[in-house]
């Protein structure tokens, strides 16, 4: 292994964990917390027999970048380095993997779904393993993987069953929970410490050193009044009102001012009402109206161009969709005033004024003749699409060297996109990523000199996160906003929360070991209760009904499709409708392409609801070991039908029956003829 050079304050965080405790690492960003989980893994590789080290990272990307830049380097001459994602076939033998392996890196979804098979090539036991990883570890908490991992650890050491792995947690900040008060917030802490089942330490005698080798950046608000006319924004206003004298909304039902959060709230519970009155109209206008609300923010924030894009996308191809006079009365609407929003937006007499300010801050660091690194983050895929073919055609930007590109999540960029970015941004090809919040975390970003945030409502945590990607001297953090607005308050809401949360850290270092132990026991032994009342409360809602007697109803036309029996539950992932007459309810579209292989499926056709101009996409066919095709659909496009009246849920795991498992074996034997032909057993 080659001397990795530890500095002091890192040696000074790792000690507990190379004495074998359980402890949360907290260093800030850039400060090497990989670097030092790569010496623990190595110091206890050296000194335990039989070792297995497990990596645990939140995305797809850290795995590669954890495995090629830290873990292999570091420890290749000595031990196996073996990395598996979703896109690795190694993923469906896991045990088998690790048996073979000194340290495996992985997401935690690969390990949570490795611990609960039943096939002994990939199970794995958590006392397989003697010292786990767990990378960006103020993820644990409520719901989240790692939360649902380490709730199988807990309940192993309250039970007394086997040997458990020591834990080892990396974090920039566990965060305050949003919690106002000390109290709260020490609460919230130890509440992480007990999922972890750690303590948390943090540098005390190198603080000196920690603040030189990672500096902190010049924080400015660049803050813009409100814009003294929109027309086009009142234009789309005036639209919604007609909406709202169309629709009649009932008396009893209040909406908030339009282009705010708390306006897309109230239109999402009227769709709501609208589906368990069987109130078409109102369901279809409250869709109409987010649409509306949606191009209000993206106004606020981006272009007026953009705003009217959003706009454009949505109503595209609804002339061939008409169901009925609610239908016809939304798209006449969009289309009698099409012509009015086009002029309105070209009007170059009311820019926003948050993007003009925008430019200003970029213009202030970037220069053709200085060499500048920066990064914006924004808060959507969109907005980043936006911002970057902005950034592209402003001519002043231009002249000023700024060569823009884009990162965002795994959904809609490849890992070799990413890397390509990256590699851009490294070699100065690229020299402003335009981010989403997946640049906020773990991405190895060169150093920069600017960051900025711009319509963004995050926490303090990603706060901390996206201000320490500004590491060079003389670096700078930069906050666009309007005057009084949600980011502003946000902003210094986050740094009150990020004081806060060192207070609260400081705190718990002030307690007696006991007196930890105590709390977090106490912690443990209450979650562990309130989780055995969450699945019985679970099991209830999923169990209210039988899934014979719930009908599945298309969320556009509201016409029966399927029932609650007919879906299973195939490889832990994928909801598939297993009755061949559901085919008779939908058209084929065009073959989903996906970025990436599995090894007992792909993709087919998109599928949409063929009742009469409906077309409603629900989801889209897999063949399943090539020789299943089975219909994968979302439930957020359907309404459910029980015996109590109709309702909407946003996942799965909310409806109101059991959905079974899918059992590959037994759908050849009901549905297959020794021929192949599909039969119908219903």
């Amino acid at each position: 292994m080659s001397d990795l050079g530890l500095h002091g304050y890192q040696e000074e965080v790792v000690q507990g964990a190379l004495r074998g405790e359980n402890i949360i690492v907290w260093l800030p960003t850039g400060a090497g917390k990989t670097r030092a989980a790569v010496y623990v893994a190595h110091k206890h590789l050296q000194r335990t027999t039989g070792a297995k080290v497990v990596v645990l990272v939140n995305t797809v990307h850290l795995v590669e970048q954890h495995y090629s830049k830290e873990f292999l380097p570091a420890l290749k001459h000595d031990y196996t380095v073996t990395a598996v994602t979703s896109d690795s076939d190694e993923k469906d033998f896991l045990g088998a993997v690790l048996h073979d392996t000194d340290v495996l890196l992985c997401t935690a979804q690969i390990l949570l779904n490795a611990l609960d098979s039943d096939d002994e090539d990939k199970h794995v036991e958590l006392s397989d393993v003697t010292l786990l990883v767990v990378d960006e570890c103020h993820h644990t908490h409520k719901e989240t993987v790692y939360n649902k991992i380490m709730r199988l650890y807990l309940e192993k050491k309250m039970r007394g069953e086997g040997r458990l792995p020591q834990v080892l947690g990396l974090t920039a900040s566990p965060g305050s929970g949003g919690a106002k008060s000390l109290d709260k917030a020490v609460e919230y802490v130890l509440q992480i410490c007990a999922n972890l089942d750690c303590a948390i330490v943090s540098t005390k005698k190198f603080t000196e050193e920690l603040n030189m080798k990672v500096p902190r950046p010049i924080k400015s608000f660049d803050i813009v009044d409100k814009r003294q006319e929109d027309p086009f924004g009142d234009h789309v206003q005036w639209m919604m009102r007609q909406i709202h004298f169309f629709m009649n909304p009932p008396d009893d039902f209040t909406f908030r001012g339009f282009g705010t959060q708390e306006y897309e709230s109230d239109v999402v519970a009227l769709r709501e009402r609208g589906v368990k009155e069987y109130n078409r109209l109102l369901q279809q206008c409250a869709i109409h109206l987010r649409e509306y609300n949606d191009a209000l923010l993206i106004n606020d924030t981006l272009l007026m161009e953009d705003a009217l894009s959003s706009l454009e996308d949505f109503y595209r191809g609804r002339e061939t969709r008409i169901i009925d006079d609610t239908d016809r009365f939304l798209l006449n609407l969009f289309q009698d005033n099409r012509d009015m929003l086009i002029t309105l937006a070209s009007d170059t007499r009311f820019k926003n004024p948050k993007m003009e300010q925008l430019e200003t801050t970029l213009l202030r660091h970037f220069d053709p003749n200085v060499e500048s690194k920066g990064i914006l983050f924004s808060k959507t895929r969109k907005s980043t699409h936006c911002l970057c073919q902005w950034a592209r055609s402003k001519t002043s930007l231009r002249f000023a060297g700024i060569k823009p590109a884009i990162i965002t999540g795994s959904a809609a960029m490849t890992q070799h996109d990413r890397d390509d970015a990256i590699r851009n941004f490294r070699l100065g090809r690229v020299n402003l990523l335009v981010a989403t919040s997946v640049a906020e975390e773990g991405l190895d970003i060169p150093e920069c000199n600017l960051v900025v945030r711009y319509g963004l409502l995050t926490n303090e945590i990603a706060q901390q996160q996206a201000s320490g990607r500004a590491r060079t001297r003389d670096s700078h953090y930069s906050l666009v906003a309007q005057r009084g607005g949600r980011e502003e308050r946000r902003e210094h809401l986050n740094a009150y929360l990020e004081g806060l949360t060192a207070r609260a850290v400081d705190e718990i270092h002030q307690m007696s070991l006991r007196e930890f132990r105590e709390k977090i026991a106490e912690l443990q032994a209450k979650a562990a209760s309130n989780g055995r009342v969450a699945e019985m409360h679970m099991a209830e809602k999923n169990g209210r009904y039988s899934a014979a007697g719930v009908q599945l109803l298309c969320a556009n036309c509201l016409t029966a499709v399927a029932l609650g029996s007919d879906i299973q539950l195939l490889d832990k992932m994928h909801y598939v409708n297993v009755n061949p007459q559901f085919r008779s309810h939908y058209n084929r579209g065009p073959v989903v392409l996906l970025p990436k292989t599995f090894e007992d499926w792909e993709p087919g056709c998109v599928i949409r609801c063929n009742n009469g101009n409906c077309n409603m996409k629900w989801g889209y066919e897999v063949k399943y070991r090539k020789v299943a095709l089975l219909p994968n659909v979302a439930i957020k496009y359907f309404v459910l039908q029980t015996p109590k009246g109709r309702t909407t849920v946003k996942k799965w795991k909310d409806v109101p029956f059991t959905v079974e498992h899918f059992s590959f074996s037994e759908y050849c034997e009901q549905q297959l003829t020794p021929s192949g032909c599909i039969t119908s057993k219903r």
